[in-house]
């Protein structure tokens, strides 16, 4: 496991009181009404959250990628949309860090830190899914320099919030292979800038998640990221090593506020004259629930501790997501089979970890996605 500093080890402390104290308390209710937790991001921005990846110099409280992760998790721990306010943010400072320029880093990176501003990444297309490259939404550039976009987003978590937005789009549709010519824009609201409407969700409520539409929306040439066409693709690859490591850390979180509830449910609830976990059923089921929830924590550290050595990690954090996600679909349903009938009530929380759960396996690019690029990996490392 990586070492974290001292301030590192206290900072995660105080995540996990913040969750314990402000968080679980409230987040049944904000998760049934489907109401925006403006209270608890505001504390999130007090605790500097929104600023854990951009330098000191420009207004951030840098940590380390593995201090990153357990901060996820311990908000997913008490909310997962939570740590989904935060974590599409976060990449966005990333690719800004490794690619801005000096003047869009001076432009943005202080007023994300703060969580003045929070921002979105707009990656996927209503036909696309996955499928990055078939892309449809073009930036022509303009004689001015400007950029004229016109396309559609969806899925675009804080979106409708969100003061800045990411946008992966084509700059050379003509481009062979097509990955060449696609670009970022950092872009904001404004003419031909629509959110078209809010899509409703099994579960990560009280978030945002919406489609966007941009019809003549015109963004300088100071927007792309960079400076330079068709560098979008690769640029979007490597914010996504961070992305699919905060999404694992968002599944451990979520297991391991299944395994907590578990354990307390099955202390407590007695059949036969034995707390439940006495019987070998319920016991062995919350022993491999706890095992694979601190097997895909240490997935996770390990590829956060290859980010942060600025190794290539799409291998390390395509497994982390992989089998994060997976155990936390496992580990959720199986929490609700220690509460019994309760675990399908919504008056206990076990039954919103279990509709938070497939999103983590759907989300930074499907599990199958996932196994694509690890095979890829192993391939070309075999050979090198």
């Amino acid at each position: 496991m990586p070492r974290l500093t001292p301030e590192e080890e206290q900072y995660v402390a105080t995540i996990a009181t913040f969750v314990d104290r402000e968080v679980r308390p409230v987040a049944r209710d904000l998760e049934h009404s489907n109401t925006f937790p403006a209270d608890l991001v505001d504390r999130m921005k007090a605790l500097g959250v929104f600023g854990l990846v951009v330098p000191e110099a420009l207004g951030g409280s840098p940590v380390s990628a593995a201090c990153f992760a357990l901060v996820t998790a311990e908000l997913a721990r008490g909310w997962m949309s939570l740590a989904g306010a935060m974590g599409p943010h976060s990449v966005v400072c990333t690719l800004l860090v490794a690619f801005g320029t000096d003047e869009q880093q001076r432009q943005w990176l202080p007023r994300l830190a703060t969580g003045e501003i929070r921002a979105a990444m707009a990656l996927t297309e209503p036909g696309g899914g996955s499928d990055l490259q078939a892309m449809r939404t073009v930036a022509r550039r303009q004689v001015d320099g400007s950029y004229s976009v016109t396309g559609s987003k969806t899925w675009i978590t804080n979106a409708r919030r969100a003061g800045l937005i990411a946008l992966l789009c084509k700059t050379d549709p003509a481009a062979d292979p097509p990955h060449r010519g696609v670009s970022l824009l950092l872009v904001e609201p404004g003419d031909g800038f629509i959110v078209s409407r809010d899509l409703p969700k099994l579960g990560y409520k009280g978030v945002e998640t919406c489609e966007l539409a941009f019809d003549g929306y015109v963004a300088p040439a100071s927007a792309l990221l960079g400076g330079t066409e068709g560098q979008g693709f690769a640029q979007m690859m490597r914010g996504l090593e961070l992305g699919r490591i905060q999404v694992g850390a968002r599944a451990v979180g979520v297991a391991q506020a299944a395994v907590d509830d578990a354990v307390t449910y099955a202390g407590q609830r007695e059949t036969f004259g034995v707390p439940i976990w006495q019987h070998q059923a319920v016991g062995h089921l919350l022993a491999t629930m706890a095992t694979k929830t601190e097997a895909a924590r240490q997935l996770v550290l390990h590829a956060a501790e290859r980010y942060d050595g600025g190794d290539r990690c799409d291998l390390e954090a395509g497994m982390a997501k992989l089998f994060a996600s997976e155990t936390c679909l496992e580990v959720t349903a199986d929490a609700m089979r220690v509460h019994g009938g309760y675990g399908y009530s919504p008056e206990f929380d076990v039954e919103r970890y279990y509709r938070d759960a497939p999103l983590m396996v759907l989300g930074e690019g499907t599990n199958e996605i996932q196994k694509n690029i690890i095979a890829k990996q192993l391939m070309s490392r075999r050979r090198s």
